[in-house]
């Protein structure tokens, strides 16, 4: 069994940064694309930057140029790099990750999410 936990979210005014971190655990054996989506209320989950274990970057429009994804791949993390945030940044950030578990099981998993509030 595997699992993400997400942590860095909080409350930023607009043009602030934060950087969001996704942590994988469990019986893993190799992690492929970890993938970070957002969900404002209202609205469909959507796809803001992912990132494959080739190492190949892909992002929303709308966050190019300000949000950045890494990896560490010592500590299965991935990370979300957010600067010049704006109010239509607020969401449910979620960390999503293709995981190829110890027993070959290949399983697509979702963190619990955490919260980002950009306001004045």
């Amino acid at each position: 069994q595997v699992q993400l936990v997400e942590s860095g979210g909080g409350l930023v005014q607009p043009g602030g940064s934060l950087r969001l971190s996704c942590a994988a655990s469990g019986s893993i054996f190799s992690i492929e694309a970890m993938d970070w989506y957002r969900q404002a209320p209202g609205k469909e989950r959507e796809l803001v930057a992912e990132l494959t274990s080739a190492g190949s970057t892909n992002y929303a429009d709308s966050v190019k140029g300000r949000f950045t994804i890494s990896r560490d791949n010592a500590k299965n993390t991935v990370y979300l790099q957010m600067n010049n945030l704006k109010p239509e940044d607020t969401a449910a950030y979620y960390c999503n990750a293709v995981i190829v578990q110890t027993s070959r099981i290949i399983s697509s998993v979702w963190g619990q999410g955490t919260q980002v509030t950009v306001s004045s």
